[in-house]
């Protein structure tokens, strides 16, 4: 499939092509719409509903670079292509574009999408190994442990900014937790958070700095498993050292990036749109506070509703075939539009009906790759913001909800900013004392979590002084 020239004409759809026609195997000219650049981050959703009214199940599209692709729009589309890895594979090796030199060893593209020795880019007998290593790693956590420290740091984050009054809750909460959590999970010390946010978000938005921020993650990591060879702890990094499938380092560390930029991303943006939704919409904040929805409940609308990755990257067909009466080159890409599936009319024919207790969206993917963080990125929301509503039960948005900003990639769809407002809380602290070193650390599966993550008063917490090294972070990020 190669890059239809730019044409300002309109192709009316009684004229098109019977379906199974040759015509169908390439989009026409000025049908091909970018999933980058100004207009469409402006408004993601119009232009996959301007799509699906024009092309139907599955889109022409151009990726950045002007790359050539298809965006599948349906609900049950998607999930043909995520449960039939036999005709729409994982390994992007079998890009026709790749393999005929047409992406430039730059494009901000590859970061996300070029091959990796991990569980996303394999399909089959490989597939199983690697994902069973992640997920038996990932299943050694406890789980009541994560939620009791997600909101020991909670607290501490609310600490920062409860006698202000006001707080930025992206910038201030929403962006710093994830990464929190998800360091201690990894065994990385605290002090490399600043720059793997600032880098994690560089790559996720594919600026030029794209490149140079992945280099920088996975030289990180990668100099983290080499520690953990010889200080094996209770986290991810070492679990997956010493797992029976018997990873090698450059598996390892490719997994770890997959954990740390997946989970950091979608887990901030679901907190934030999950906090849109609760402070703006009344009808929500009347249920959830009169006990007719709970926040699991509030969390699953927002990922039916606002999922945190709007496309998927990606998958590619293993043959020529068809999909929704379009042929499919072999070797040609699919990016998957969950934002758009979980719209259709086919499975949600009025979006306001509420999906209480409904998991069956597309926002975790589907099929044998389905995002094995799922059940973190659940539990580190709902927690937090729970613990947040708790402490701070007057909070308030300080702008119309019309003022509020977005920012579009080809990816996703984030919250900028979430200015709030309520009473200021007293916040007493406790004398200093001297920090521990990161193998006195209180661990995920330690009961010295449990200890350290008792909730106390909403109004009035004792607190360790602790100066947040996410101020780095928020000044980077304001300036991005």
């Amino acid at each position: 499939m190669t890059p239809p020239s730019p044409d300002s004409s309109h192709r009316d759809s009684t004229l098109a092509p019977p379906p199974g026609c040759p015509a169908h195997a390439y989009p026409a000219p000025g049908d091909t719409v970018r999933l980058y650049g100004p207009e469409y981050e402006a408004d993601p959703m119009r232009v996959f509903e301007q799509l699906r009214a024009t092309h139907g199940a599955v889109a022409p599209v151009l990726l950045t670079g002007d790359l050539p692709g298809w965006l599948v729009l349906g609900y049950r589309e998607i999930l043909e292509v995520l449960r039939t890895p036999s005709r729409f594979s994982h390994d992007s090796r079998i890009w026709n574009q790749l393999r005929e030199n047409r992406v430039p060893q730059d494009s901000p593209m590859l970061p996300v999408i070029a091959w990796r020795p991990d569980c996303r880019f394999a399909d089959g007998e490989e597939h199983q190994r690697l994902r069973d290593a992640i997920n038996q790693s990932m299943g050694r956590f406890d789980r009541r442990g994560i939620r009791r420290y997600v909101t020991r740091f909670t607290h501490q984050l609310i600490d920062t900014f409860a006698a202000d009054g006001r707080a930025e809750l992206v910038t201030q909460f929403a962006q710093q937790l994830p990464m929190i959590v998800l360091t201690q999970m990894l065994g990385m010390p605290e002090e490399y958070g600043p720059r793997i946010v600032e880098a994690a978000t560089e790559l996720v938005k594919g600026s030029e700095k794209a490149v140079a921020s992945n280099q920088y993650i996975m030289q990180v990591l990668a100099e983290l498993v080499a520690r953990k060879h010889t200080a094996p702890g209770p986290d991810l990094a070492s679990w997956l050292i010493d797992h029976p499938a018997k990873l090698n380092d450059e598996e390892i560390v490719n997994h770890l990036w997959l954990v740390l930029i997946a989970a950091n991303e979608n887990t901030t943006s679901l907190m934030a749109s999950t906090l849109r939704m609760v402070l703006t919409d009344q009808r929500f904040r009347a249920s959830l506070t009169g006990g007719h929805m709970t926040l699991p409940d509030a969390v699953e609308q927002v990922l039916w509703d606002e999922p945190p990755t709007t496309v998927v990257p990606a998958r590619w067909a293993t043959d020529d075939t068809e999909l929704a009466e379009h042929s499919i080159r072999a070797g040609d890409m699919l990016v998957l539009g969950v934002a758009a599936g979980n719209l259709d009319s086919a499975v949600r024919p009025d979006l306001n009906t509420p999906m209480h207790g409904n998991r069956s969206h597309l926002a975790f993917g589907g099929g044998p790759h389905e995002c094995p963080g799922r059940d973190v990125a659940r539990a580190i929301a709902d927690t937090a913001i729970d613990t947040l509503l708790m402490r701070l039960p007057d909070v308030q948005l300080l702008v119309l909800e019309d003022d509020l900003s977005w920012r579009s990639t080809s990816w996703t769809r984030h919250l900028v900013a979430l200015p709030v407002q309520f009473a200021p809380r007293r916040v007493d602290t406790a004398p200093v004392r001297s920090s521990r070193s990161t193998a006195e650390r209180p661990t995920l599966d330690s009961d010295s979590v449990a200890a350290a993550g008792t909730a106390q008063s909403p109004s009035v917490h004792t607190r360790q002084p602790r100066r947040s090294w996410w101020q780095a972070v928020k000044r980077r990020l304001l300036r991005s």
